[in-house]
């Protein structure tokens, strides 16, 4: 029996965390397309974090928001580097820590520190109502940036009569090598992945934007056949906006994200039995009697259309419209024997005279 995820093929767009989710994914049998949407990249000029650090070692804080691991990390080794290490874990230690996620929670605690509340959200808005209603009056609440600043949280925190420190430690940036992220757009786009995931909101952002005249298109293939996968709600807000459906797990974890695809992917296949054999589409196979067979575009193109009207004929020209443009009917006689071939059962796919194909269905 194939693995629960053989025959799919899955996108990643995150950047950081790339290899760890696609390690998990192809454990479970996927093939797994690496297209970074955005790339994460420390500040150049670290002007702006040596005076945050200085501000939180004069004024210590009462709230640390810890938003991202790798924030947290950048900037205690920052510190280290100025000799300000211990001075600034020590007025973190006494605060009121604040982790946004399991990845900032394990930040805090291999510094030592003792994290004291995380929302179920992951949102920085369920931070924030937490702490307005915990009170915030008169204190200084040290705020560790997630890439960009986040204007609405520091200005209802203020607001709230607190003091915000903000500390950016890095900034998002476009991939270095843009080429990935169009070719998963194109592959979104002619439906030629199963899941796309995502980590983060600007992430999503991100593949959208790079779509451009395209961006519909994109959308309605996530709406449609290719599944939306985000870890969180923050990361499929961008998504939800645009009308997408959309996978989360019950926790925000890479683990448990690879569960919900795992369970989501193979409800979503076709089976059926045809000339006495069990057969199930995947994303770029066929699992026929219990055997995985993978097979080009063309011939699985051929195969899904036979495959949505089982038993009905489809006419030569009705299959051309499943490939790729520019085919003749010639192209789809070749798909049809490539089809037979790759599912090394020749009679599964029966040819009606003079008016097309169809699986011969039991």
């Amino acid at each position: 029996m194939p693995h629960e995820l053989a025959g799919f093929t899955i996108g990643v767009t995150a950047d950081s965390q790339r290899d760890e989710l696609a390690t998990l994914l192809r454990r479970h049998g996927a093939r797994v397309v690496i297209a970074p949407a955005l790339r994460i990249v420390p500040l150049t000029d670290d002007t702006e974090l040596r005076e945050a650090t200085r501000a939180c070692l004069n004024h210590p804080p009462d709230v640390l928001m810890a938003n991202t691991g790798i924030g947290m990390r950048g900037w205690l080794e920052a510190a280290e580097g100025w000799g300000l290490g211990e001075p600034l874990r020590g007025v973190l230690s006494r605060a009121y820590v604040v982790a946004r996620g399991p990845e900032a929670r394990n930040a805090i605690r291999a510094a030592g520190l003792r994290d004291r509340w995380s929302p179920g959200s992951e949102s920085c808005e369920e931070v924030v109502e937490h702490l307005v209603r915990r009170g915030v009056a008169g204190q200084v609440v040290v705020m560790q940036l997630h890439g960009d600043r986040q204007p609405e949280c520091t200005t209802a925190l203020q607001d709230a009569g607190a003091t915000v420190i903000e500390v950016p430690v890095y900034r998002w940036a476009p991939p270095t090598d843009p080429a990935p992220l169009h070719r998963l757009i194109d592959l979104v786009a002619g439906r030629l992945v199963d899941a796309v995931t995502f980590t983060s909101a600007p992430a999503a952002e991100a593949l959208l934007h790079a779509a451009g005249d395209r961006t519909e298109t994109v959308l309605e293939a996530l709406r449609d056949d290719v599944l939306a996968s985000c870890v969180g709600a923050v990361a499929a807000g961008p998504l939800v906006r645009r009308g997408v459906p959309v996978s989360t797990p019950s926790r925000a974890r890479l683990d448990a994200l690879v569960r919900t695809i795992v369970d989501e992917l193979p409800r979503r296949t076709v089976t059926i039995r045809a000339d006495g054999h069990l057969l199930t589409l995947r994303g770029h196979a066929a699992v026929i009697d219990e055997e995985l067979r993978p097979l080009a575009p063309a011939p699985m193109a051929v195969l899904r259309a036979l495959a949505t009207s089982p038993g009905r004929v489809l006419s030569r020209t009705a299959l051309l419209r499943t490939l790729p443009r520019g085919a003749d009917e010639h192209a789809v006689e070749m798909a049809v024997a490539r089809l037979r071939a790759g599912l090394r059962a020749p009679r599964v796919v029966q040819t009606v005279i003079k008016r097309g194909y169809r699986l011969r269905v039991d």
